[in-house]
């Protein structure tokens, strides 16, 4: 590489460097303050690995959502009582689950009944101390409907469901302290045998924190009046809004509004939103950390033109164009923003991935936010670059190489 040529009688002229002349210039300029460039680059890193990992972080999760939704289905509806005129908790009437049914469109209803029983661990516990748990009545049909799962032991029967049998929810199990199957419980005034423990139901959560018992069994044993306090149906996809509007009528012809309808996978989508909400501060947090990184290259990068006046000057003597100084730090700045950004953009996956793979998600990393992560930093990187780079090209020979 020359810095001039000769033109015959014209004199001197400047020579053009090639791209790749000012790369290696750029990349000569980095190889000589190793420690500086990583400390430099680090705080680049720390900024766009934040910002990918928020990304993927929050695209993993909502991955898992609709893994779940699709899993589960967005098709439920849940029927429940509202407010009557005076004010007060309104009641579905017992024929509900069998009006509803008769909805051509409706592939699925099963309910559960509100009991007055209360359950304890054993006949000892003072009365009142509940921990919040309630006791349904169900009928055999209610899991397959809601999309649940038994962990331990079994769903309810045609036979267990007519005796003192119960089946506990997640949150139930664990406040009672009572996973095997086998275990007897005081309900209602007498020991109910447990036959089998849930998982956490995602479209039905209020099932976690309950007892369920048949809708035989209670109406026997605890008294039960046989109303629904919630009714969950499953209608077919292509017509679950028809069959929402027809619900409440049906359920209840004599007072439709004093019944809600529901859909759980909307409260789903609703807490997804929520979640977005957090996303976008955090992402506004890295964008910060990329913001101070950037500052970090600019300084790095005054003080290199500190340092180098003597190159700077001894380039310039030799015949080095204002242009070519300021092209060779701007490089410089690119290099050193690229660095960062590359090594936060791994940074960045490998966290998302280590927290994906912990929660049992699937891993999503958008290609838009590694793209837009490094075309970010090479912006900063230009931008910072530009005010050392100008001040460098404005040294004359002689200024440069006397000193300040």
């Amino acid at each position: 590489m020359r810095n001039a040529k000769v033109t015959g009688a014209s004199g001197l002229r400047a020579a053009r460097l090639r791209p790749t002349d000012v790369v290696r210039l750029g990349g000569t300029g980095l190889r000589t303050r190793p420690l500086r460039v990583f400390l430099s680059a680090l705080g680049i890193a720390i900024g766009v690995a934040a910002m990918i990992a928020v990304v993927g972080i929050s695209g993993s999760g909502q991955a898992e959502v609709n893994r779940r939704l699709d899993a589960l289905g967005t098709n439920l509806l849940r029927v429940a009582p509202g407010e009557s005129l005076t004010g007060e908790e309104a009641e579905l009437p017992s024929e509900a689950v069998a009006m509803i049914r008769r909805i051509p469109p409706v592939r699925q209803v099963a309910a559960t009944g509100a009991t007055d029983a209360n359950v304890y661990r054993n006949e000892h516990i003072a009365i009142g101390r509940t921990g919040s748990l309630s006791v349904l009545a169900a009928g055999a049909d209610l899991l397959p409907a809601v999309g649940g799962q038994v962990r331990r032991g079994r769903w309810l029967d045609a036979a267990t469901e007519r005796y003192p049998a119960v089946v506990l929810g997640a949150t139930t199990a664990q406040r009672l302290d009572v996973y095997a199957p086998g275990t007897r419980l005081w309900i209602g005034g007498r020991w109910f045998s447990v036959v089998g423990v849930l998982d956490p139901v995602p479209l039905a959560p209020e099932l976690d924190s309950a007892a369920l018992v048949g809708w035989p069994a209670a109406r026997t044993y605890l008294r039960f009046d046989g109303h629904p306090s919630t009714v969950y149906v499953r209608a077919e996809d292509s017509q679950v809004t028809a069959v929402r509007e027809v619900l409440a009528a049906t359920a209840y012809p004599q007072k439709p509004g004093e019944v809600r309808v529901s859909r759980p996978s909307d409260a789903l989508a609703a807490r997804e939103a929520t979640e977005s909400a957090l996303t976008g501060l955090l992402l506004g947090l890295g964008g910060v950390a990329l913001l101070v990184g950037g500052v970090g290259v600019g300084n790095t990068m005054v003080i290199s033109v500190l340092e180098r006046r003597p190159e700077i000057g001894l380039r310039r003597a030799l015949g080095a164009t204002r242009g070519q100084i300021r092209g060779q730090f701007v490089m410089e700045s690119l290099l050193l923003s690229l660095i960062g950004g590359l090594g936060g953009t791994v940074l960045g996956t490998l966290i998302t991935s280590g927290y994906a793979l912990s929660r049992d998600w699937p891993t999503v990393v958008p290609l838009w936010a590694g793209a837009a992560g490094i075309g970010t930093t090479l912006a900063i990187g230009a931008i910072a670059g530009l005010y050392p780079a100008v001040r460098a090209s404005r040294l004359s020979p002689t200024e440069a190489l006397t000193g300040p």
